[in-house]
């Protein structure tokens, strides 16, 4: 071998997990059907036949990707009395853009794909809402865990437009203390 040439050693778990970080941006910038997996691969700096040899297809890259977005475990520890307003200073006051949002930017951009949005929406069943509705518990969970949820998603979505969602520091505090209220309410029997 020449001395320029140059030498890259195999190592599965640095390639999946290459491809699963090429994967999870382009997902989260792009429509599903707009992500092929040559762009992937060729973002990942590997052949695209390694993406079938990890995962199988485009669907269980996807759903790898799923997967392997940070969870809601956060949401679901201590006090239900207190979820309202630790869950109204998280969205509103600890909201980071680099870290969770990188899910929901994925789930916007594949609700209109069949395929996309199943695999959305099982992650969605097994990640979220089984378990909040566990941690609530009693009568109308589902319903309760849907509103609140869709609350939720909507400040996000907000953070996301706007950092300080157009509002003065007043009024954000003011803002974070009727979402706290509303998120009580909504996940209360």
């Amino acid at each position: 071998m020449s001395v320029g040439a140059l030498v890259r050693r195999r190592d599965s778990a640095a390639t999946r997990a290459a491809l699963l970080k090429a994967a999870t941006a382009h997902f989260a910038r792009e429509a599903y059907d707009s992500v092929s997996l040559r762009s992937i691969a060729s973002a990942a700096n590997v052949d695209v036949s390694l993406v079938s040899r990890y995962f199988g297809s485009k669907e269980e890259l996807f759903a790898a990707v799923l997967a392997g977005c940070p969870g809601p475990d956060e949401l679901f520890v201590g006090e239900i009395k207190d979820f309202g307003e630790r869950v109204a200073r998280m969205v509103v006051d600890d909201f980071i853009h680099d870290e969770k949002p990188d899910l929901l930017r994925i789930m916007l951009h594949s609700a209109d794909h069949p395929v996309a949005a199943e695999a959305v929406r099982k992650s969605g069943d097994e990640r979220f809402f089984g378990p909040f509705e566990r941690y609530l518990g009693g009568s109308n969970a589902p319903e309760r865990v849907r509103l609140a949820a869709s609350i939720i998603k909507g400040v996000v979505m907000d953070r996301l437009i706007s950092d300080d969602l157009g509002l003065t520091p007043a009024q954000r505090e003011r803002f974070r203390a009727r979402l706290a209220k509303m998120l009580q309410a909504a996940i209360e029997e």
